[in-house]
């Protein structure tokens, strides 16, 4: 138990059982055991259970209350914190709510109609907006999870480690002008220092998915690109459109052309202006491909 459920308990008042809960438990101790007073002892126990579970249920409601006044109380204070046991949910303004998972230390940066701004130190959230794009943000030592109408869970350490994995909608993930679209049923990793990782389908085959995690941690990545390359399907163009802003100049030949292979690419996409990562270009390839996605 830590501290705070601690304090909750001491402050609670105490509830008197009713006299007639003693009665009957008195009056059930002395029956004996006979046919003739077996059913009449089962319902006087039956109505003694009855009445504990409803003190049981009245004090319980009473710690959750008293935990959720706490917890809105440390959220107009700017920061929420949750015990390794406990979570609560928070209301942001009319366009939706944050589950706080427990261990969780999340700080309320910005609560207006234009702009619902948290900061994430450490621990689990899982959001739930219905809104226009770009008015929901999450903060964290990695980067900042920019809501585009969606739901979503975000996990991270206090150094920004962590994974994003979004459920309905999209979330952009963005760090010092790196940016990761991550799409319903994808996920990204979070580094600290480097910002977003590139996003992939949860479902996708765990060859790709490890090569993503070794890619960069070594001084040649030929064989890793190889692996994400050949295991990549049509709907893991959302890896290679990100892997392709990513590579070294002299691998995105490699990246356009499976994309090419997978998906046939639009006569409005030049293979030239694609490999100097022209933003327009980009930009139109991408709403293109994210029809399989």
């Amino acid at each position: 138990m830590d501290e705070r459920e601690r304090l909750i308990l001491e402050n609670l008042p105490l509830v008197k059982a009713p006299d007639a809960i003693w009665t009957s438990i008195e009056a059930a101790l002395r029956e004996r055991r006979s046919p003739r007073r077996s059913a009449d002892s089962a319902w006087r126990w039956a109505v003694a259970a009855a009445v504990l579970l409803a003190i049981f249920c009245v004090v319980s409601w009473r710690i959750v209350h008293r935990w959720n006044l706490r917890a809105r109380a440390a959220a107009n204070s700017g920061w929420i914190e949750t015990g390794v046991n406990s979570r609560v949910t928070v209301k942001v303004g009319q366009i939706g709510t944050v589950e706080v998972e427990p261990a969780t230390r999340l700080r309320v940066v910005a609560d207006r109609p234009g702009e619902h701004r948290f900061a994430l130190a450490h621990g689990k959230i899982r959001a739930t907006i219905s809104a226009p794009p770009k008015l929901f943000f999450v903060d964290t030592a990695s980067g900042t999870a920019v809501d585009l109408g969606c739901e979503y869970t975000l996990n991270a350490d206090e150094l920004g480690r962590g994974l994003l994995q979004v459920t309905r909608g999209w979330v952009a993930f963005q760090w010092k002008g790196l940016e990761s679209l991550v799409p319903a049923g994808a996920s990204c990793r979070m580094h600290p220092g480097v910002g977003p990782g590139i996003p992939y389908f949860d479902d996708a085959p765990e060859n790709l998915k490890q090569a993503l995690e070794n890619l960069g941690h070594s001084k040649d990545d030929s064989d890793t690109l190889n692996v994400i390359l050949t295991e990549a399907r049509v709907r893991d163009t959302l890896t290679l459109w990100h892997l392709l802003q990513r590579v070294g100049v002299q691998d995105r030949g490699r990246v356009y052309d499976r994309i090419a292979a997978l998906t046939p690419v639009p006569s409005e996409v030049s293979r030239e202006r694609a490999l100097k990562l022209d933003p327009e270009t980009l930009k139109l390839w991408k709403d293109e491909l994210a029809w399989k996605w």
